[in-house]
């Protein structure tokens, strides 16, 4: 909780000054009881405890009046607006390596078939396979039996292209036309390979070519998210760094989950051996740079969990700080009309 206005938190000094003045004032009645037998027959039968409740409910009402003149505020969790989910799940060659067991895209898979069965009833959900290239192999449904059978249907391929990958997930979830997929899978018209030999002009500095929309604020787009569950390393296709910017450009948080060891596994194919680490570099950088977050699995128990931290994390939105002076208006004056009206049904008095 933040305040706007600090300073004012001297008028709290007030509270205990009411309280002294309270003490005195009872102290002064009692005395004058004693005078009396017959009002100190009555102060005598009252209940010690009852007899303060409406003063404390009035000094409780005191403080939360002068709490609220310094402008608190606070972030606030409301229920969340998203919509439709894109998951864009690897499954390049290198998520046969069992440093996440019993290997990763078998841990990818369970734990994705969780996250699915998670998310509330309305949110449709849709897959999208990243290898060499990128495919849609699920369009957004509300059917969960739709959704596991695409994800067992998974075939691991030759090489990872992880901003196809974004590219296709945006391409599903923006209205149609809003980004050009042709420009953004091949800018200028070259091929990947033919751009690293030079045969084919390299795209100026700036917005990707089919990304010429007019920015939206990063993370804006509330109805809308993508989560991207790879090793992180991309050897083919656009650049994902690039294309999580067309993905901030929109609005679209892409949420990362980096599956592997820092060690990494050694994979071995046609007589050639390689070691396949996780990059966590990219992968953070394409959730920060799109307002989102990157969680790390390291292995299968992770995986599942920190499915279920995004799950709790896309039900609800972290609210931008909010003003709640209002609120302790209302609950101050609520204090102070509840302690008047005690004091009037018990003592046929207000204070």
């Amino acid at each position: 909780m933040t305040l706007a206005w600090p300073a004012m938190l001297w008028l709290l000094a007030a509270v205990p000054l009411a309280a002294a003045l309270y003490l005195h004032l009872l102290a002064r009645r009692r005395r004058s009881a004693r005078r009396y037998a017959r009002l100190a027959t009555v102060a005598e039968t009252s209940s010690t405890a009852r007899r303060h409740v409406p003063a404390v409910l009035l000094l409780l009402g005191l403080a939360s009046l002068l709490f609220a003149i310094a402008r608190p505020s606070a972030v606030i969790m409301l229920p969340s607006r998203v919509e439709t989910i894109m998951l864009a799940i690897d499954a390049s060659g290198s998520m046969r390596a069992t440093d996440v067991k019993p290997d990763r895209i078998t841990a990818a898979q369970t734990a994705a078939k969780t996250f699915i069965e998670d998310q509330p009833g309305h949110v449709r959900i849709g897959v999208v396979a990243v290898a060499g290239a990128a495919a849609v192999v699920q369009a957004p449904t509300d059917s969960r039996d739709e959704l596991v059978q695409a994800i067992d249907r998974f075939q691991l391929q030759r090489g990872t292209a992880l901003g196809s990958g974004l590219v296709m997930s945006l391409a599903t979830l923006l209205p149609t036309g809003t980004i050009d997929v042709e420009k953004l899978l091949n800018p200028k018209g070259a091929q990947p390979a033919e751009r690293r030999r030079g045969n084919a002009p390299t795209p100026k500095a700036g917005k990707p070519p089919g990304a010429e929309a007019k920015p939206a604020a990063p993370g804006s787009n509330r109805a809308a998210a993508i989560v991207l569950l790879s090793d992180g390393v991309s050897n083919v296709g656009p650049d994902p760094l690039e294309m999580a910017q067309v993905a901030a450009d929109h609005g679209v948080r892409v949420f990362t989950v980096g599956i592997g060891t820092a060690d990494g596994a050694t994979l071995t194919s046609n007589g050639w051996s390689m070691r396949v680490r996780l990059d966590e570099d990219t992968l953070r950088k394409i959730a920060s740079t799109t307002g989102a977050e990157y969680f790390r699995a390291g292995t299968a128990p992770d995986l599942k969990k920190i499915y279920k931290a995004l799950s709790a994390q896309l039900a609800f939105d972290k609210n931008q700080s909010t003003e709640v002076t209002s609120l302790f208006v209302a609950l101050g004056a609520a204090f102070a009309m509840l302690g008047a009206l005690l004091s009037l049904l018990w003592f046929n008095r207000i204070f």
